[in-house]
């Protein structure tokens, strides 16, 4: 290893030091409610009143993590969950005015979106933004990955061990545990069976193929 290589290693344990400092010290001050050795790299914005925490929790540079506590004339109580180990990417943005929950061992790749909130279009005198927000809840089971790019929407409850693909959007809609998504809107592709001890094909609806 040479000298700059070494360097660069001690900067960015220094680094990685002083913001899990930081985070400790914002959180004493501004939520008591959480755990050990949790790590956020220069948020853009984090509602800490409205975040419930486990240990472990990491999230990289420029994270938005935004609790909405009102729009318009209309009040919201927010509550995020982050539970133990959970590590999230840079530029991620979540936005909850009702409830968003990540349980634990989840992973969540970089520019991923998630959102408890629709804004309705129904009324073509008014600009959707401008219109009375719709909100639901987003529930991520234990052991999730979620790649690069993925938009997930209101009433998403993801299963454990559930994959996510790059580029998907997620609709609101229950999937079951140990199944891969893939597309805009996303389906199911695959599935584990326990019979055969195998990731097996399946049709949109989470059914295995005949031919497997």
């Amino acid at each position: 290893m040479d000298i700059l290589t070494k360097c660069c290693a001690v900067y960015q344990k220094l680094r990685y030091k002083y913001y899990q400092i930081l985070t400790g010290l914002k959180l004493l001050i501004l939520n008591r409610d959480h755990g050990r050795k949790n790590l956020f790299i220069k948020p853009i914005l984090f509602s800490y009143r409205s975040v419930k925490l486990g240990s472990y929790v990491f999230i990289r540079d420029h994270g938005r993590i935004e609790a909405v506590v009102s729009y318009k004339e209309e009040k919201f109580s927010p509550l995020i969950v982050f539970e133990d180990k959970i590590s999230i990417e840079q530029n991620v943005h979540i936005t909850c005015a009702n409830s968003v929950y990540i349980s634990k061992n989840t992973a969540i790749a970089a520019n991923v979106s998630i959102t408890d909130i629709d804004h309705p279009y129904a009324d073509v005198t008014i600009a959707p933004e401008y219109q009375d927000i719709v909100v639901g809840k987003v529930f991520i089971g234990e052991d999730c990955k979620i790649y690069n790019n993925v938009v997930i929407l209101p009433n998403v409850h993801l299963g454990k061990h559930t994959v996510v693909g790059a580029n998907s959007v997620v609709l609101g809609n229950k999937y079951p545990d140990f199944c891969v998504l893939v597309g805009a809107p996303a389906k199911i592709v695959k599935r584990y069976c326990f019979k055969k001890e195998a990731w097996l094909s399946t049709d949109k609806d989470g059914c295995f193929l005949n031919n497997n």
